[in-house]
């Protein structure tokens, strides 16, 4: 007989020996896993699972007989276990943050201060006065109060708040300059996390961006040079991400400002990720050239964008700031209403505003994190070196490391710390971050050359404990 006729013939036995669903279904290791899945996903990982392995038994250099043993010790259900301790861990799950990235973009960012967090879930389960004036009974403006809150904190005539940064920027090119000019310095056309190209952000809401200097220079006379009957907006950008040195030549916001205003023309200012210096709060001098949003408004420009949550603090949210007039028009947008805050958002958005003003800002995680004394951090790092070391197979010291802010927020500064790095016996370093990524609680570290490190300074409230619990559950 032909030899792929064999084959053929082979690999056809070895389709038909495969179980049905209902008859997979009745595996006692399957059924095993009723309490851990519904009945609905239990069917869709089977069925899935075993449509995977006929694919492979479909493959020209398959082995038919290691294949069919494998099939007939019921192989395939180690597929289906792994496939529901993957929707088990699947969503949003609390976490160690051992990274020392302050403002870790895939780990959410700035923590809530806890009364934030609780006047969140006060409003997420209750009704609340969102758009009701409660003297008079009537409708009201629901971001209202948070905008007397930021005009009292920034000393700025109005503001208003949408669902995170980019979408203040995307509301503000489309309020002042859809249909018309925007002129920006090459030097500034930046991209953030997910491919946020300012190009792309300004075709998207219809503003023609007219792109003015070079990369690392960009003079008034450049901006100047310019304006035409087509221009409606002159823009800066924060280069939060990425910084020019060197032979550079920059163009100040001031002067941006004043030039709009010669030119009967609208200026708006992204600055990003909400540097502001709280009162009786220590200083955040630490983050270097990272514009304060009070600077920003003092220099004369229209409007003020920054991020309510990163280096502000709060909630994911974006801000938006300046004089009454201009704000008004934002706010009278098409685009602000689907932009515009959640009651929940809102509610955190409000608490953190009200911390700042009451002088409890180094309250807030973030700010505390940024400003941790490096003696604390030091300290921290030699106990949990001292636990660790307790632990069958684990090896761990202090070392002299950095941490960093995080999210695109001063991208040169590194901030020193003390870091624990930890060595397994039998788990290279790749491997010792991706069981602690897999365990409970999960734990994220940072994989430095031969080692394991975990920065102190990104611990919350009992999290040293958690991380502890998480490296015993390794210890065989």
């Amino acid at each position: 007989m032909d030899e792929r006729v064999r084959a053929g013939a082979a690999r056809s036995e070895l389709l038909r020996r495969f179980p049905s669903v209902d008859e997979a279904l009745k595996r006692p290791a399957v059924r095993a896993l009723a309490s851990r899945a519904t009945p609905e996903l239990l069917v869709e990982f089977v069925r899935a699972t075993l449509e995977a392995w006929r694919e492979r038994a479909r493959a020209a250099d398959v082995d038919a007989n290691e294949f069919a043993r494998k099939l007939d010790a019921d192989a395939w259900i180690a597929d289906v276990v792994l496939r529901v301790d993957r929707e088990r861990r699947a969503g949003l799950v609390r976490v160690v943050n051992a990274t020392g990235v302050v403002l870790h973009t895939g780990l959410g960012r700035a923590p809530l201060h806890g009364e934030a967090a609780e006047r969140m879930s006060t409003a997420a389960r209750s009704y609340v006065t969102l758009e009701i004036d409660r003297e008079t009974g009537e409708r009201g403006q629901r971001d209202e109060r948070v905008g007397r809150l930021v005009a009292r904190l920034l000393g700025c005539e109005a503001a208003i708040a949408v669902n995170n940064n980019a979408a203040a920027v995307v509301l503000a090119l489309s309020a002042f300059a859809r249909g018309k000019e925007t002129v920006l310095s090459r030097g500034e056309l930046v991209e953030i996390g997910g491919s946020f190209r300012m190009p792309d952000v300004m075709a998207a809401a219809g503003t023609t961006l007219r792109e003015v200097g070079t990369t690392n220079r960009t003079r008034l006379a450049d901006y100047r040079a310019a304006v035409g009957p087509a221009t409606a907006l002159l823009l800066k950008v924060h280069t939060s991400n990425y910084r020019v040195r060197g032979f550079v030549e920059d163009t100040s916001p001031s002067e941006l400002a004043e030039l709009a205003r010669e030119a009967g023309l609208s200026s708006f200012y992204d600055v990003g990720s909400g540097h502001v210096d709280a009162p009786n709060a220590r200083s955040l001098d630490m983050l270097g050239d990272e514009p304060d949003v009070r600077l920003a408004l003092e220099s004369g420009v229209d409007v003020v964008s920054f991020s309510g949550d990163k280096l502000f603090g709060g909630p994911q949210s974006g801000l938006l700031v300046g004089r009454r007039g201009p704000i008004e028009r934002l706010r009278k947008s098409p685009l602000y209403r689907a932009m515009r805050l959640d009651k929940v958002t809102l509610a955190g958005l409000e608490r953190t505003l009200e911390l700042l003003l009451e002088g409890r800002g180094d309250e807030l995680p973030t700010r505390a994190m940024l400003c941790a004394d490096p003696m604390r951090l030091a300290d921290d790092a030699a106990q949990l070196a001292r636990s660790l070391n307790t632990l069958r197979g684990f090896t761990a010291e202090p070392v002299a490391s950095t941490s960093q802010p995080g999210s695109g927020s001063a991208p040169d500064v590194f901030l020193p710390t003390t870091a624990v790095r930890v060595r397994h016996a039998a788990l290279a370093p790749n491997a010792l971050a991706r069981a602690l990524r897999l365990g409970e609680p999960p734990v994220f570290a940072r994989v430095h050359e031969d080692g394991l490190l975990l920065d102190p300074r990104t611990l919350l409230e009992g999290d040293a404990e958690r991380l502890l619990a998480a490296f015993r559950a390794l210890v065989p």
